[in-house]
């Protein structure tokens, strides 16, 4: 006997195989279509991305969550399409995913730092910045934490949220810095003289910038000392070298000139103290 020309079967095959058949096929052209049209929109918005110079850490992270959600419609809409209630697996998902959301809401918060970071630009590899109670060097900034590496070289992994929580001081922003500099002489000591072997000591170094010119001012009139505020100004990768070489040549040029640095001292009296006699004892 023909199965096909049997009434019964033919109604199973009219009244579900073939409509199931075309759901099927359906569900599952949408899928591979839609997956081919969520490839070439997320390529699309890397393009764009590139062409406005976004950050590739943040471009590529960006792409994977605009591929991650088509994807989760395109999948929504074929299941619709084979008549599963989306409603309640809506539901859970946002459920489950609020849930997560919870649970790593410090993750979270270190990714949307890292997000800040990534899109404002504060600093950028290679700066050197003080942030998150670390001072080093920046080699890299990821979506969660930003690694530094410190002046004894030492690697370090700051969470994002303690750098973008806090102050961030980037002494890499600008081309020049002003190094902040105070001599103290004594009191006895000729002012001018002492500010003119600063100037010459400035002058003698090729790392300190005429523009801005230096400032050479008595700054304070200190307990024990005449303080003489020094400012140079540098190309920012010069600072510490000419901060240290300052220093020292103006300390050998004061010693040479006769020119003293008064230091703290203490004088101690004792009222018990005989002077002027001496005890003999036969």
């Amino acid at each position: 006997m023909d199965f096909l020309s049997d009434p019964q079967a033919s109604d199973i095959v009219s009244g579900y195989v073939i409509p199931w058949g075309i759901k099927i096929i359906t569900a599952i052209a949408i899928f591979i279509i839609g997956r081919m049209i969520a490839r070439a929109v997320t390529k699309g918005t890397v393009r764009l991305m590139e062409k406005s110079e976004v950050d590739e850490t943040l471009r590529n992270f960006l792409s994977k969550i605009i591929y991650a959600l088509l994807l989760i419609a395109i999948i929504i809409a074929a299941l619709e399409q084979l008549g599963v209630n989306t409603t309640s697996a809506i539901a859970i998902f946002a459920a489950a995913g609020l849930a997560i959301g919870m649970a790593l809401k410090d993750t979270l918060s270190n990714f949307s730092a890292g997000f800040m970071l990534i899109l404002f630009k504060p600093f950028s590899n290679g700066d050197f910045i003080e942030a998150g109670g670390v001072t080093g060097v920046v080699e890299k900034i990821s979506i969660f934490s930003t690694i530094m590496r410190t002046g004894d070289n030492k690697e370090v992994i700051v969470p994002n949220s303690g750098i973008y929580g806090g102050t961030i001081t980037n002494y890499s922003a600008k081309e020049t810095r002003r190094v902040d500099l105070v001599f103290g002489i004594g009191y006895e000591d000729n002012i001018k003289q002492a500010k003119q072997l600063i100037e010459q000591v400035l002058n003698a170094d090729a790392r300190v910038l005429n523009d801005p010119a230096p400032t050479i001012a008595v700054g304070e009139l200190a307990d024990s000392s005449v303080n003489i505020n020094v400012r140079p100004w540098v190309k920012s990768a010069d600072y510490w070298g000419v901060y240290a070489d300052t220093l020292e040549n103006v300390k050998e040029a004061f010693d040479a000139n006769g020119i003293s640095i008064p230091y703290p001292q203490m004088d101690v009296h004792n009222p018990n103290a005989q002077t002027g006699s001496s005890d003999k004892t036969a």
